[in-house]
């Protein structure tokens, strides 16, 4: 109404307004602009009211809470089966150096690496989906399931999620594998190896105990981090294979111009990177006891 009065060229009420203004987004134009954002915050953290969306005339904090356990479902699948696969690849190509296996590994993962995820999305989707039919091209699960805890409805679930899951896997493949292999061939090097071997241990031991653990620690920062990364490609990933999760919101909140769930989606990001980052600063020196010793006793 108020765009179509704009649009005309008639007078528009400021009151009104203002009205739509603290009805759709919780603040109030009026106040000025610190209290009107302290006013916010305080509505985010203690009544979870984000405010409501212009799009979807919902509220904001419903929209999030329906859309976020999918895109948790995607991203950690995605996150921790293409974190494993690196992990073993680099790991294999460096017990393996200077073989066959090690060049061609080394050139496919520096190729994959190197792929835009969304290229990936869309190869998949064209040729697994469209033309072999194998997957589904659309959608969280068949709507002719009865959505609950019945092994119809999860089948249809996880057949619905593999291409996206397989989508997010190529976020980061390869180059994790390849640090992974520079890390090994550094700790393989190291002299204690030399007298690990000396005192006989197995070598199955020195290399899970004493290769494997020191290779994989300048990578668990990343790993952590790997979650906003995970989340952030989502928002195209999710409209290619029309998986609505926070993505999907995303994107139509940009399209349409929604503020107020745009907002939300936003504060969402922010607090998963956040999270990731904490977590890693706080567990790091429990993962690596090195990182947790102090001047005094490095002396």
């Amino acid at each position: 109404m108020i765009r179509d009065a704009v649009q005309q060229g008639q007078p528009v009420n400021i009151d009104q307004v203002n009205r739509i203004i603290e009805l759709r987004t919780n603040v109030d134009p009026e106040q000025p602009i610190h209290v009107a954002y302290y006013q916010y915050l305080v509505d985010i953290i203690v009544y979870q009211d984000f405010g409501e969306s212009i799009w979807r005339r919902e509220p904001v904090f419903d929209i999030l809470f329906r859309a976020m356990p999918w895109s948790i479902f995607i991203s950690v699948y995605s996150l921790l089966i293409g974190f494993t696969a690196n992990i073993l690849l680099g790991a294999v190509m460096a017990y393996k150096e200077g073989s066959y296996f090690d060049n061609v590994g080394s050139i496919g993962a520096t190729f994959l690496n190197s792929v835009p995820y969304y290229v990936g999305a869309i190869l998949m989707l064209s040729f697994l989906g469209f033309q072999l039919e194998l997957f589904p091209t659309r959608g969280r699960y068949d709507p002719n399931t009865a959505p609950g805890f019945n092994i119809y409805f999860m089948a249809s679930v996880v057949h619905h999620s593999i291409l996206p899951i397989a989508s997010g896997i190529i976020v980061g493949f390869g180059g994790t594998a390849l640090s992974m292999r520079g890390n090994c061939i550094r700790v393989i090097g190291e002299n204690y190896l030399h007298v690990a071997r000396l005192r006989g241990i197995s070598d199955n031991r020195i290399a899970l105990r004493y290769v494997g653990r020191n290779a994989i620690l300048p990578l668990y920062t990343r790993f952590m981090l790997g979650i906003a990364a995970i989340f952030s490609s989502s928002i195209i990933m999710e409209q290619i294979f029309t998986y609505p999760g926070i993505g999907w919101y995303t994107f139509e909140a940009l399209t349409q111009r929604d503020y107020p769930l745009l907002m939300g989606l936003l504060i969402f990001f922010s607090t998963i990177t956040i999270i990731g980052i904490l977590i890693a600063d706080l567990t790091y020196g429990v993962v690596d006891p090195r990182a947790g010793t102090s001047d005094r006793e490095a002396y």
